[in-house]
């Protein structure tokens, strides 16, 4: 026999802390997977949302398309409405973010009388050529973003936000 006994005080306090220790387990599984779990969730649907947008229908002129799409925060599911500038630059779609790169604002095409071919910001009265370049001397830093573009059964559909690609810096 082992001269290593243990006491019954000892066994009582190594039992109860055994099933302490699973009881706290059992109660504290539930809460780290509740808070884990949408890191860990799969991300379902593609890169690309449609629109209601006619490919067939753009000309040269911007026009603003509206989109939505369901945006997940955690546990929290929305729909959020957003919209692009789109035109026709030859045969290429071209899809321009409306936010101003100055303070955020939303910029509008022809929305100054005396530069009518240009997007408009009213916030600082900053503008934009119509391939989205900051005009000099107006207080945008930068061209405003582009969003990715494809068609889908005559449909316009918009992808992620990119950096301007038709300006030459």
């Amino acid at each position: 026999m082992s001269n290593n006994r243990v006491s019954r005080r000892q066994f009582l306090n190594y039992t109860l802390t055994g099933v302490g220790g699973f009881m706290a387990a059992g109660v504290l599984m539930p809460m780290v997977r509740f808070a884990v779990d949408p890191v860990l969730a799969t991300k379902a649907g593609g890169d690309y949302v449609l629109t209601e947008q006619k490919v067939s229908e753009l000309t040269e002129t911007p026009v603003k398309v509206d989109f939505t799409y369901e945006q997940t925060d955690a546990w929290y599911k929305s729909d959020v409405t957003n919209n692009a500038w789109v035109y026709k630059d030859g045969d290429k779609i071209v899809a321009l973010s409306p936010v101003c790169k100055h303070l955020g604002c939303t910029v509008n095409w022809a929305g100054d009388k005396a530069e009518p071919n240009q997007f408009y910001c009213p916030c600082h009265s900053g503008r934009y050529e119509k391939n989205g370049k900051n005009v000099p001397k107006t207080p945008p830093l930068g061209p405003l973003d582009e969003y990715q573009v494809k068609e889908k059964d005559g449909l316009l559909m918009i992808g992620k936000v990119v950096a301007n690609t038709m300006v030459k810096n």
